[in-house]
């Protein structure tokens, strides 16, 4: 089964994954795991997949997206370098902030979704 967005066919999972993440607020963000278990899939990876290949950025803001350890995780599918330094800024211009070691300094802002469970 395929989803049609904006004149782009994605898979259903993805469809379904960037819309939850259009639902994370500017300056608040979610984690991988907790987007898998609010679709009722058990796998962060697959989240982390289908965001990969997020044909939709800005509008699908996957960079709201972090690893479970409240760390930055990755970006463009990057875990280092200027694609995960461009994720640290925008999610800085959204007023997130991380420490030296990429760690979620304000663990308050982790979205935790209308359901409570998108952690």
């Amino acid at each position: 089964m395929r989803a049609h967005t904006q004149d782009r066919t994605v898979s259903a999972f993805c469809g379904q994954v960037y819309e939850a993440v259009r639902a994370i607020p500017r300056g608040r963000v979610a984690t991988y795991g907790g987007i898998a278990r609010s679709l009722g899939c058990g796998s962060a990876r697959a989240v982390g997949q289908a965001l990969r290949r997020n044909p939709f950025a800005p509008l699908v803001p996957c960079h709201r997206v972090i690893a479970a350890g409240l760390r930055l995780g990755g970006f463009q599918g990057r875990r280092s370098g200027p694609a995960l330094a461009r994720k640290r800024r925008l999610l800085a211009a959204e007023g997130v902030r991380f420490d030296d070691t990429g760690r979620l300094c304000e663990p308050e802002r982790v979205w935790r979704g209308r359901s409570g469970n998108a952690n």
